[in-house]
């Protein structure tokens, strides 16, 4: 039996592009740890940092027939800096429009055709962020809320306990709220989101 460990990482990458699980979870855990330490120094959110190392990873094997690694540690520390990079470039950018709608909605929420149109933008924001929930719990999720299943439903459909599914769903509510909880104006709309089963 080969002992992957005494392996480089670039000859694990060879062997990843061969299809190779194993090698594949050999450099999980080679830069899980020192991946995480790295995009949690510059986000501060324990959720945010775990779904963005699975992200990297998740594109490592989906994406390893088309990817020329030279280096595979630098390839993973480029990959986490992009899109930490990005999600700070995503945050900013929605905290400038949900000031400015804030601020619309306080001064100008009297004028009920402009109100229906801010509440659609909200709803579009809230879809955006259902949206961008790691894939399997945006799934339940939907199911949830927008189907109407309840937990038992839910996961005798996807082959799921019941508590997963319930997990799942806190999970995504955890992380909605987190993104609009300085934001008063927008309880309402994470409540439609929130309506127990």
């Amino acid at each position: 039996m080969i002992v992957l460990t005494s392996f480089s990482d670039e000859e694990l990458f060879e062997l990843v592009k061969e299809n190779r699980k194993d090698a594949y979870e050999e450099i999980y855990h080679r830069f899980k740890g020192v991946l995480y330490a790295h995009a949690y120094r510059m986000l501060g959110d324990r959720e945010e940092v775990q779904d963005l190392i699975q992200e990297v990873f998740v594109a490592l094997w989906t994406k390893k027939d088309s990817l020329l690694i030279k280096n595979v540690s630098a390839y993973l520390y480029s990959s986490v800096r992009n899109r930490v990079i990005d999600r700070v470039s995503r945050l900013k950018s929605r905290n400038k429009y949900l000031d400015s709608m804030a601020f619309y909605a306080e001064h100008y929420s009297y004028q009920v055709p402009d109100r229906i149109l801010y509440e659609k933008e909200l709803r579009g924001l809230i879809e955006t962020e259902v949206n961008a929930l790691p894939e399997r719990m945006r799934l339940i999720f939907q199911m949830s809320r927008k189907e109407h299943l309840s937990h038992k439903e839910i996961g005798e459909k996807l082959g799921l306990s019941e508590t997963t599914v319930k997990k799942q769903v806190n999970n995504a509510l955890k992380i909605l709220r987190s993104k609009f909880s300085s934001r008063d104006t927008f309880i309402f709309f994470l409540f439609i989101y929130s309506l127990p089963q």
